[in-house]
């Protein structure tokens, strides 16, 4: 892909239009609302025309906080046709997150719903660079234009999309933060079609199918696949709480053939369905990212599902997606296994636009690249990455830029994942935790993975968090775990026992005596997945003492 290529992701939603005009491009079955392809692309055009003039136009960057909706869609697609940055954060990072990422994304318009809008009047959001406000679902009493007055005095003419560069930064996405503040990874035009392209690839996407995402990043790529976006009523920012019902019964109502959703909704679902022995005839395949799945999680919900039909692990971040990719069938034919012998969660082969490598673990920037730097096969490093749709920098932040990137002498970027992990002599790569998250003991360190892989086998265990006590060198391993139900004292203390037997068998495991049980553990809000375990250690530490 040449870097003076005119790319423009909206295009994409335009040919959608052109070559199946009334196949719908997203559903609200709860709204009962339905947009054709033909239908968003022209609303999304109208869109345009209003933020044009109201000088929101190529380069403006511009906070969207509007929760899945057909205005969110409209919004977005209106957006990449301008050439306008949309600044997209996850409202469930809290108020005072929220504030420091609008600082730093210095936006100079704000679109919002009229809840938005309260917020950032009462708690000066974007207070130093806000200049236009447009309000979604309300009027002018909430502080600004209303989308509505935008939509009626556009004209109905077709808005020609701005001819924007592949290197032409598109939107600021940014991390949720489970591992430190919440950071605003620059996407460019280049970087969303390489992810589009990719995907479709590696899942063999084809126009006409029906998705059900659950995730709103991943609802907005469906139109650009010529897929129709199927969205659930439900809250997305606990996926982990949905009523599987919502689910089910519009995936069946509709046919789906894709779904994507984060491991602890795949739990939720996948329970209810079995219990009332509920099957998904229509799907071919299910994705599901934000943390490892389980394999006790996979093989439930593989049951759901038609004999051809798979569940796929992409891996990756905010700042690198997809990475690598695994199929259900791997897992639960091999590398599950291994799983639970403590050899770190296969995450599969890298995909075809993307180059891995593990590297020497360090806690300080790698100023340039080197090809010397990569491991050999087996041995755990830090997962670096390369390819097109690996985001460059972050937005407004050189520091975390700095540790994050690896300028490559020969041209572009290696991003650091800040991933541990390894690469198997087949090719395979091998997760085993975050970097910030190891646990270093006199003896040496302790990836959190392969350690919680061994101890997860128990029957009674939902799961479990290794984490360290004390300083860094001279840490105490401590494993805090979550039960699959409440128990009391006796029976916590024989499920003690059993689990320092079963790490007795290891050598990386043997020596972890202390085991601590957590009610429920603290969890991120994107996924409600990834566990938060710097405020399991602060619980441990406390705990112990």
């Amino acid at each position: 892909m040449k870097s003076s290529a005119v790319i423009n992701i909206s295009r994409p939603l335009t040919e959608m239009a052109r070559l199946q005009p009334e196949t719908a491009a997203i559903i609200f079955p709860q709204k009962g609302r339905t947009l054709s392809f033909r239908e968003l692309d022209q609303e999304s055009d109208r869109i345009a025309q209003g933020l044009v003039r109201i000088d929101i136009v190529r380069g403006t960057r511009v906070a969207l906080l509007v929760p899945p909706s057909p205005e969110l869609f409209s919004l977005t697609f209106a957006l990449f046709k301008v050439g306008a940055v949309p600044v997209f954060i996850d409202p469930g990072i809290g108020v005072r997150n929220m504030k420091r990422c609008l600082e730093e994304a210095e936006p100079k318009a704000f679109i919002g719903i009229p809840k938005a809008h309260l917020a950032r009047r009462l708690l000066g959001w974007g207070r130093a660079s806000i200049r236009t406000t447009v309000v979604v679902g309300g009027g002018s009493y909430w502080g600004g234009i209303p989308l509505d007055e935008l939509r009626r005095s556009a004209q109905a003419t077709p808005f020609v999309a701005a001819e924007t560069g592949c290197d032409e930064v598109a939107a600021i996405l940014f991390t949720s933060g489970s591992t430190g503040p919440p950071k605003g990874a620059i996407y460019t035009h280049g970087t969303f079609a390489a992810q589009v392209e990719t995907l479709r690839e590696l899942y063999d996407i084809r126009p006409g199918e029906i998705d059900l995402p659950t995730f709103p990043l991943f609802a907005l790529f469906a139109p650009a696949l010529g897929m129709t976006a199927l969205i659930p009523q439900m809250d997305f920012t606990r996926p982990g709480t949905v009523d599987p019902r919502r689910i089910l019964g519009p995936a069946a109502e509709y046919s789906a053939t894709t779904m994507f959703g984060s491991p602890a909704l795949l739990n939720r679902v996948g329970r209810y369905a079995a219990k009332h022995s509920i099957k998904l005839p229509t799907l071919k395949r299910v994705i599901s990212a934000g943390a490892p799945v389980p394999a006790a999680v996979l093989e439930r919900f593989t049951a759901l599902l038609p004999d051809d039909a798979e569940i796929f692990t992409p891996y990756g971040a905010t700042e690198a997606l997809p990475v690598s990719s695994i199929g259900s069938r791997e897992v639960l034919g091999e590398t599950g296994a291994m799983t639970g012998e403590g050899h770190g969660v296969c995450i599969g082969r890298p995909v075809s636009s993307i180059t891995v490598a593990i590297i020497p673990i360090s806690d300080t920037p790698v100023t340039a690249w080197s090809d010397s730097l990569a491991l050999p096969p087996l041995e755990i490093g830090e997962i670096t990455v390369r390819g097109p749709q690996v985001s460059t920098a972050y937005l407004n932040r050189p520091e975390a830029t700095e540790m994050a990137k690896i300028p490559d002498p020969s041209g572009g970027v290696w991003h650091r994942m800040g991933d541990v992990g390894y690469r198997d002599k087949s090719g395979r790569i091998w997760f085993c935790g975050r970097k910030a998250h190891r646990v270093v003991t006199s003896e040496g360190p302790l990836f959190t993975i392969p350690v919680e892989g061994v101890f997860n086998t128990h029957p009674a265990v939902f799961r479990t968090a290794l984490v360290g006590v004390g300083m860094p060198g001279s840490q105490q391993p401590v494993l805090c775990v979550e039960l699959e139900k409440r128990s009391g004292k006796p029976e916590q203390e024989q499920i003690r026992m059993e689990l320092r037997e079963i790490g007795s068998h290891y050598p990386h495991t043997r020596d972890i005596r202390q085991i601590l049980f957590h009610p429920a553990f603290p969890v991120d809000i994107r996924h409600n997945a990834k566990i938060f375990r710097e405020k399991l250690a602060v619980w441990a530490k406390e705990k112990l003492s």
